[in-house]
């Protein structure tokens, strides 16, 4: 007995500590750097690809718009411990063979760039709809589809470029908001094959780099408790995205130019009456006629009277957020290993046709943060900088940050 207890004393001084995923808090996306890779007249990749740092920044604002300076130290200077960095697979999948390790070599470098400044880098593959051959269709399909291979052998030799840079530094994402079951008919178990599968590739590359788990189901709570995380391992984090109400953090028709905007939040916080009265006044700065008046806001009544008779305020907010945590807890995951990947809101356009308020948007992301941290998530806000008003830098003139949108973010 007694050699027995020493043998196994030895075993576990010689044993690895237990590992823990990468420490992750407070996170910004960006987005206009590594995505919707430039592409040549013929509609092949321009090579090498993706864009420059300069040609992300003057890509929706003048470049002199910008101060001198790193931007991601002014990231970690306004807060923010890292980056979640999307990044276009297209060039990847598109090539092989030297082509894609010059194209793996170049992802690797940005990476570093970012790491550089002191923010940790969560390396999200960002699938878009620039070229369909290598959007998300490609993984839409069922399990054993030859594109779910192509991009699970792809995601291998990524993560085998990435963990040399560190694995206390960067982790790897390598799906984003799939389309799948349960939104959509291929089967019960597919999605959870092609999460399970691609954990597999990616872990016997490196064992210790954090991967970022999605669910289907546009990514949002219920694709990630449809997970089973049979495939768990103390270094994966479980994302999930949170748009919700969508109805508030995405006011925009699908017509181009109509008016949809206004809704406050919480919803105690106006009314129906008050939102139709604010579009009107809109409307008519803008020299919409009466009878286009009326056609609009006929389009966008059931809308708001959607919105008002959901009755959206923090309640709402705290349950859905606590559909996430009763799921991690049920499987023994901490809390502190979910992840709240995407969360914002348009801010209401100078001609008040698309956001809300910001007033009403100020108070939305205080409350999704406030409950996140309460249960120690992680999360990343959407996004460092663009012209759409969802961005911590504000969309025109010089490139300062928003104050006010840092202050209920609990960066201030």
């Amino acid at each position: 007995m007694r050699i027995a207890i020493i043998a196994l004393a030895a075993a576990l001084t010689v044993s690895p500590a237990i590992s823990a995923p990468l420490e992750l808090n407070r996170g910004v996306a960006v987005h206009e750097w590594l995505n919707w890779s430039p592409l040549e007249p013929d509609g092949s990749y321009r090579w090498p690809p993706y864009r420059t740092q300069a040609e992300w920044l003057s890509g929706a604002r003048p470049l002199s718009d910008w101060a001198a300076g790193d931007k991601f130290e002014l990231m970690r200077s306004l807060g923010f411990d890292f980056v979640r960095l999307t990044v276009d697979p297209g060039p990847l999948l598109a090539s092989s063979g030297e082509r894609r390790q010059e194209a793996l070599a170049l992802l690797a470098d940005n990476a570093a760039a970012v790491t550089a400044s002191g923010l940790k880098v969560v390396f999200n593959i960002h699938p878009v709809t620039q070229l369909m051959a290598y959007s998300n269709d490609l993984v839409n399909g069922p399990a054993s589809s030859p594109g779910v291979a192509q991009y699970r052998a792809m995601i291998a030799d990524l993560a085998g470029a990435l963990a040399p840079l560190g694995t206390d530094r960067v982790a790897i994402e390598p799906f984003n908001e799939s389309a799948h079951y349960p939104c959509t008919s291929f089967g019960d178990n597919e999605w959870q094959e092609i999460m399970a599968s691609t954990v597999a590739a990616i872990r016997a590359v490196s064992v210790d780099i954090t991967i970022v788990a999605t669910g289907a189901c546009g990514g949002n709570v219920d694709g990630v408790t449809d997970l089973d995380p049979g495939f768990d391992d103390p270094n994966i984090l479980y994302s999930f995205h949170m748009y919700e109400p969508h109805l508030f953090t995405h006011q925009r028709s699908d017509r181009q130019g109509d008016f949809a905007s206004g809704l406050p939040w919480p919803a105690s916080e106006g009314t129906p009456e008050a939102v139709r009265a604010m579009l009107e006044v809109h409307m008519q700065a803008a020299g919409v006629s009466p009878d286009e008046q009326a056609r609009q806001i006929a389009v966008v009544l059931p809308y708001i009277d959607e919105y008002f008779a959901e009755g959206w305020g923090e309640a709402q907010m705290r349950a859905r957020v606590g559909q996430a945590v009763d799921w991690a807890k049920a499987h023994g995951i901490p809390t502190s290993r979910l992840f709240m990947g995407e969360f914002g809101t348009i801010l209401m356009s100078d001609d008040g046709r698309t956001g809300a308020f910001n007033a009403d948007r100020l108070r939305y992301l205080r409350t999704l943060r406030t409950i996140a941290e309460e249960y120690d998530i992680p999360w990343s806000i959407w996004e460092f900088s663009n012209p759409y008003g969802m961005s911590v830098i504000v969309p025109k003139g010089p490139a300062l940050p928003d104050l006010k949108m840092l202050e209920a973010l609990g960066l201030r």
